[in-house]
């Protein structure tokens, strides 16, 4: 092999390597919450129904975060170039998660911290710890979207996507053992290392391009804020992903209030199930991005796993009062389809020339992500007339809706050159 080919294959894989790596934080702090947010409000001396609405709560302030995040590490993407994003923003989510593990601590390193209210610092932290992360999943996929072949990107987001997962399983083994502080502590620890190998990351030569070629082109968030074809296109990409969230959010993030109304009794632990509900996504990650490598198609292989991901919520509602087992095993194929996420994300990139491409890309998980606050204060408005068994049957209905009508609309971009720019 030569060693101009060399010297690329190298820095492609250190750029997929970084990226997925990066990925894994992300999911890894992301669920994290979901695992510890039970234990650790009860630890700080939260009632069960006090425990309930602060950690929806602090959930909304941490997906606000990411998209509030998700615009400024987009638009600095598409400005300075897709390497600046992935050194600040894990530099920022790793000092949060560090400072987090000390909310209302009356000893150890980060004890100063509580010495503040501690569910106030606690909202602080997780809506920093938010802005930080918001810009991992985007800014690296745009950059390996960038310096792939076209018809190898769609392998390489998918290795991403199957090492991000596990990030979710390791948040929940590793609060099983070392408890909420510390993870929260091992979160920031794993940043920080993480920061280190970024340094190998060479930027993108379509940005390169672009910056010299049309250093005048409108770039990041105003084109797409002046043209109603792309701001539209947006919206429907992130329609598309919404049910993940409404899964992770209501079903696995609910769980106990959910299953206690269907009369389990232990009901199931939220930190088991997305252990459950990612060892599913794991093996759905990889299945549902060979598939669409497999048909040449984006949009085929999401309706696919649109489609399971409903029956999976539907076998969670119907299986589930049988027993935690039954549940948890549901769980697991509602996770397995759940995992159409990263060729959405990867969908995002296609779709988008290159001077908005890394503000669409950062922004399309966030906003995904985000949709949880609504269909979370929309689940709470019905849960009192219909119970929480009948809200997550309504909100996901029409979550489901939505996402089919918007996938119908989207243009198929398999296979498409992305050196393009949005006039």
């Amino acid at each position: 092999m030569p060693d101009s080919k060399r010297k690329l294959f190298s820095s492609t894989n250190i750029a997929i390597a970084v990226a997925a790596l990066g990925y894994f934080v992300d999911v890894y702090d992301l669920l994290l919450f979901n695992v510890v947010r039970w234990q650790s409000l009860e630890d700080l001396g939260l009632t069960i129904d006090q425990q309930t609405q602060t950690g929806v709560w602090l959930l909304n302030l941490q997906l606000i975060g990411m998209l509030v995040g998700g615009v400024l590490w987009g638009v600095l993407g598409d400005l300075r170039g897709r390497r600046s994003v992935l050194f600040g923003s894990i530099i920022l989510y790793s000092v949060a998660n560090l400072l987090n593990a000390g909310v209302g601590a009356t000893s150890g390193v980060f004890s100063f911290v509580g010495g503040f209210d501690a569910i106030t610092m606690y909202g602080i932290l997780r809506f920093v710890a938010g802005v930080g992360l918001a810009g991992e999943l985007g800014a690296g996929v745009t950059l390996v979207a960038e310096i792939c072949s076209r018809h190898g990107r769609g392998i390489a987001v998918t290795i991403i996507g199957a090492v991000g997962v596990v990030g979710a399983i390791a948040a929940g083994v590793v609060n099983e053992f070392t408890g909420w502080r510390m993870s929260y502590a091992i979160g920031g620890v794993m940043g920080l290392a993480l920061l280190v190998l970024r340094f190998a990351v060479f930027e993108s030569g379509l940005f390169d391009a672009m910056k010299s070629e049309s250093p005048n082109l409108s770039r990041g968030l105003l084109p797409i804020l002046k043209s109603w074809t792309l701001a539209l296109r947006l919206l429907k990409v992130v329609v598309v992903g919404m049910p993940i969230w409404f899964t992770l959010a209501i079903i696995v993030g609910l769980a106990p209030k959910i299953a206690g109304e269907m009369g389990l009794s232990p009901t199931p632990k939220p930190g088991h199930l997305v252990a459950l509900f990612y060892t599913g996504a794991i093996f759905g990650d990889i299945s549902s991005g060979l598939l669409s490598q497999r048909l040449k198609s984006r949009k085929i292989p999401i309706g696919i796993f649109l489609f399971g991901t409903a029956v999976g919520c539907a076998l969670v509602l119907l299986l589930g009062p049988r027993s935690a087992a039954w549940y948890g095993a549901a769980t697991v194929v509602m996770g397995f389809f759940s995992a159409y996420w990263i060729v959405v994300i990867t969908t995002a990139s296609e779709l988008f020339g290159t001077n908005v491409r890394a503000t669409v890309t950062t922004m399309t998980p966030n906003l995904i992500r985000a949709s949880a606050v609504p269909i979370s204060i929309f689940f709470a408005l019905i849960a009192q007339p219909l119970g929480a068994v009948g809200a997550t049957w309504l909100s996901g209905g029409l979550c489901f809706v939505l996402a089919a009508l918007a996938l119908w609309r989207l243009p198929e971009p398999f296979g498409r050159d992305l050196d393009f720019y949005e006039e």
